[in-house]
Order: structure tokens, then sequence, then C-alpha cells
């Protein structure tokens, strides 16, 4: 058996968790909940404060640390990313641990053992993902596009750089699908931008003088990609929320990916800096435009062409509100509007938040020929079933009881890509299995399998005074 299904290997968390947890594990019914992965953790063990103007220091927590690393190590050797659990302990020290997944059609998820979304359907991805740019059958490439120029100012900052051949030009169209603007093959016969030709005593400062004098960090030609939307893979329960909505006066499409984005380099910061050859209707064929890591949707525009960002360095943009979108809209208490307000038949997305007056009935929403998406708080919805009038519904998100009543009535939308179950919002707490209970409901309804459920029984002796 692997070390991670051994109740020895989390004896020592649990030991934490029962000292930092007691009076609610000795409550009827009562339990802790926590997950470990790989990278990161999330237990509910009390720590000790440090003294006041002291940062944190690992030997705050040495015996968190240690129990973690042994349960981190486990995961490794099993090939497990996280792992949920729940325990429930007798005063005593009879416990027993229930382990949760992995699930090939359940999201990764931070709200309990239940996970995140739940996948209802062979490779879904929410619509925005599937959304391919729209043609922009006029773009022409900007005045400022210039090869030779280009080369010409690169050679002079560069005079020792050493370039591709025509043959490794060649060798990347073909791996990429694409053929690559002259701008670009300018760029890359002058430099191919790797780390073992900075040949001098200070390799970083050769390397610092190198992204100074093109602008960015630029990407050996082998390293270029194109930006498809599985380059910006999101979780359901935001992906769903966004909207592909390009306007006419956008220079940078309102897309995910595109099969025209070839990114190049990046900013420093994680952020992609792209040749793009699908521009919006106000861009440049070639334009260069930074993809932020920060966002899903969507880039910033740099410059016009690739000769402007290196010979004269990226524009000031001016900061321009965009306008509020009638595909997206969300209700709550800071944005009080009612679901009559955002009727409209663009509108993809709806979200009703926390919201303190009276709930919302659905009927002029009924019958909109894009609305995907519907999350939903507490005591947000008069009449669940109304969600039956939703012919185009996608991705759902409701909390446990609107779920049981869809259940009941048999009523669950059977067009459903993904859903999840809403634990936020100020309802009622639902014990973790019972949660999990819920989704095993949801995914047999839709021919999947259930959370794989590990139960583990030991002792962990009696309590320390």
């Amino acid at each position: 058996m692997p070390a991670l299904y051994d109740f020895a290997t989390w004896a020592p968390l649990l030991k934490l968790v029962r000292e930092s947890n007691a009076q609610a594990l000795a409550a009827p019914g009562g339990y802790a909940q926590g997950d470990v992965g790989q990278g990161s953790w999330s237990v509910p063990v009390r720590r000790v404060s440090p003294p006041r103007g002291q940062a944190a220091q690992l030997s705050d927590m040495q015996e968190e640390w240690d129990a973690v690393e042994l349960l981190r190590g486990a995961l490794v050797e099993a090939g497990v990313e996280r792992v949920p659990f729940v325990v429930e302990c007798t005063p005593q020290g009879a416990a027993t641990l229930r382990l949760f997944g992995p699930h090939p059609d359940v999201e990764a998820g931070y709200d309990g053992p239940h996970g995140g979304a739940l996948i209802l359907a062979d490779d879904a991805v929410p619509e925005p993902w599937r959304r391919l740019p729209e043609p922009v059958l006029d773009a022409v490439r900007s005045p400022s596009a210039d090869a030779g120029e280009l080369e010409r100012v690169l050679r002079e900052r560069l005079p020792d750089a050493i370039g591709v051949t025509e043959e490794e030009i060649v060798a990347a169209e073909v791996r990429l699908g694409i053929t690559l603007p002259e701008e670009v093959k300018a760029l890359y016969r002058v430099t191919r931008a790797r780390w073992e030709d900075w040949s001098t005593d200070d390799d970083f400062a050769a390397s610092r003088h190198h992204s100074e004098s093109v602008g960015f960090e630029l990407f050996g030609l082998e390293h270029v990609f194109v930006a498809e939307p599985d380059n910006r893979a999101t979780p359901w329960e935001f992906a769903a929320m966004e909207a592909v909505a390009t306007r006419p006066d956008d220079s940078v499409q309102r897309i995910v990916g595109s099969p025209g984005w070839i990114t190049i380099g990046d900013s420093g910061g994680g952020d992609g800096i792209v040749v793009d050859l699908t521009p919006g209707p106000c861009g440049h064929l070639g334009q260069v435009i930074l993809l932020s890591h920060e966002e899903d949707i969507g880039g910033v525009l740099l410059a016009d062409s690739l000769t402007e960002l290196i010979v004269n360095g990226e524009r000031e943009e001016e900061y321009r509100e965009r306008e509020e979108l009638p595909e997206v809209a969300r209700i709550n208490e800071f944005a009080g509007r009612s679901v009559e307000a955002v009727a409209h038949p663009a509108l993809e997305v709806l979200s009703l938040g926390v919201w303190d007056g009276e709930p919302f009935s659905l009927a002029p929403v009924t019958g909109l020929p894009r609305l995907r998406t519907l999350t939903a708080y507490p005591g947000t919805l008069a009449d669940p079933l109304e969600i039956a009038g939703l012919s185009a519904l996608e991705y759902l998100r409701l909390p446990y009881e609107e779920w049981r009543t869809l259940l009941d009535a048999d009523a669950v939308p059977r067009g459903l890509l993904a859903a999840s179950i809403e634990t936020s919002g100020g309802g009622p707490d639902h014990h973790p299995l019972a949660l999990v209970a819920l989704t095993y409901e949801i995914l047999s309804l839709f021919g999947r399998s259930a959370i794989p459920v590990t139960v583990l029984e030991g002792d962990l002796g009696p309590a320390p005074d």
C-alpha cells in the first residue's frame, strides 16, 4: 500500500488537528477538514503568533511543517497532486480519516472534499475557450513595420550576436504550422537568444544587455509557441464567468487564444510578448500585444509593429475604461440591479451574489438564446425550477438546497457541461460527506463515476493534557 494511504503517515498531522480542534471534534457529528498538496496545504492547525514586529519563523510551525512534509513526500510517491480529507476523532483517540479523489471529472477545489467544478461531458471547456478569433479581412500592417530597419538597428545594438539559420526558420514554421512574419524572421536572423551565447565574465550583465536591446526577454526560436486557448487553461468556476466581446473600436480581439498569436518572449514578469496576426477591428496585422498572466481573456497593445516596439519602445497607452458588457451581469448588494434590468439578447453570464432583498425570478431571462452560465448564492432564487427555462445553460453553480430541489424534481438541465456547489454566501453549513453525496448524484445523472473515498482508521492515543 502506498504510504499516502497508510494511517501512520497521517498520524502526526492528525494529532495537531485534534489539538487545535478538540471542541469541534468532541461535538456530536464533529469533524475537521483540510487538504494537502504537493505545492501547498490548508489544514485547520492553530499556529503561534510571532511577537509584535517580528516575522513568522519556520520554527513557529516546525511540527506542522514536518507533518506536512511527510505527506507531501507520500503524494509525490503516489503521483497524486492534492488530497482533501475529513477526520472524525473520539476523545479517547479513535480516529476515522477519509481521503477524497483524485477524480478525472472533478476539478481541484478548496471549498472541501467535494472539489471544484464537476465536468459533465467529455473534453468539455467553457464557451470562451471554444471561440476562434473573428476574421478581420481588411487588416493591414502598420506603416512602422520595416524588417530591414529592425535588422539594422538590432545589429548595431548587438554586433556580436549569433543569429539562426534559414533552415532553422523553416523548421520553426513547420513546427508551428504558421508562416512567420518578416519582422520576426529579421529579429531571429540577428539573434538566436541562447544563454550559451553570452561569452562574457558576467553572464547576467550580458543577458540584461540583450533584453534591454530587444526590449523584452526574447525566447529562443525553438521555444516560440502559438498562444492557443489551452495555454490559458482556467478552472470552470472562473472561465465560465468570462465572455468574448470584441468591440468595433478594439485593437486587440477579446479572445482567450488565437492561432495567430505568436508568443516570442516574456515581459520578465510572466506576461507573454506576442506578435498578433489576428488583430481587432482597429488593430494592425503583426502588432505586438502583451498577454497578462493575471488575465484570462484579451491582451494589451504594446506597439503597432515589432519594429516600433524594438526601435522606439512600447507606447504610453492612455487608460480607457471599458464599457459595461451586456454579456455579463452581476447582481448583488453592491451592484443592486434587477434581473429585468440585465435581461438582454446578448446576455451570456448571470451571477446572483450576496443579496438581502426579495429573491429573484428568472422569468425575465427565460428563453434567452445565449445565457449559458448561472451562479446563485443562497436565498437569491425565488423558484429554482425556473432554471428549466434556460435552454442554453452550460454551467450551473447553486447552493445545496437548490440542487436538492432540482434533483428531487428531476429538473437538472441535461445540456449542462459543468456544475458546482455553492458553499459561501451565508447559507447553512452542510457536512462535507453530504456535499460529496450530492456530487455523486449530479455526476451519476450524467453517467460519470463517483469521487473515490478511501477510509483509514487508527488510534491517535489520548490527547495531551
